[in-house]
């Protein structure tokens, strides 16, 4: 019948939009969960991060590639006792129709004079929370073991989580912490099945070029 022909022709476009909206709920939510265990760590004197602070080019630079739309962070006050965040950016990459494909974020701390950081039980932390509070949203996550990096010039340590929900893939998240004497760095990028290994490469050049500490 013709009312039930126009009832079906809405259907497509409304679950490719619910879709869109859920894939936007869980980019969030994955780097939402970057931030939170780190503001933690503050408060234990592991310091990957409090809150944000202006940003500082001469300290650190990322190579944003062309098609990547840098997000404005809001900045909060240090507190006297943590260390300053220094740098808090963040960039989406979207595909034709405004959908993100992929989210990175990158974050910068000067530590306390004297303070060495457990860049290892940093990362297992961050993992830690990624994969609880994916499950309080009823996804399922995954991630690899612990291994050998670099941040640009600096040794780091990373791990890559699956995330998936009823079995399905819906995305993965990379996260990266490094540190030296005087600073620390977290890294994360996350993306959908798709978009996270269309960009991978691409998330790869951008950690090579970043330029850390004011090096050349």
């Amino acid at each position: 019948m013709p009312n039930a022909c126009r009832d079906k022709r809405p259907w497509p476009l409304a679950s490719r939009w619910r879709q869109a909206q859920t894939f936007r709920s869980i980019i969030s939510m994955a780097m939402t969960t970057m931030i939170f265990p780190q503001c933690r760590f503050s408060l234990l004197s592991l310091c990957l991060l409090a809150c944000s602070a202006p940003v500082q080019a001469a300290d650190v630079m990322i190579i944003w590639p062309a098609g990547w739309e840098v997000e404005s962070l809001p900045a909060a006050a240090d507190a006297p006792s943590q260390p300053s965040v220094q740098v808090r950016q963040r960039a989406v990459k979207n595909d034709q129709s405004g959908n993100p494909l992929m989210v990175m974020e990158l974050t910068q701390t000067r530590l306390t004079p004297g303070h060495e950081v457990n860049v290892q039980g940093v990362l297992l932390e961050m993992r830690k929370a990624v994969q609880v509070n994916f499950a309080k949203s009823g996804f399922q996550s995954v991630c690899t073991h612990v291994r050998d990096a670099k941040l640009s010039v600096v040794p780091a340590l990373e791990t890559t989580c699956t995330v998936t929900q009823n079995g399905v893939h819906v995305l993965t998240q990379t996260l990266v912490a490094a540190a030296n004497k005087e600073k620390a760095w977290s890294l994360s990028y996350a993306g959908s099945a798709e978009g996270y290994a269309a960009n991978k490469d691409e998330a790869l050049q951008i950690r090579e070029s970043l330029r850390l500490d004011g090096e050349p």
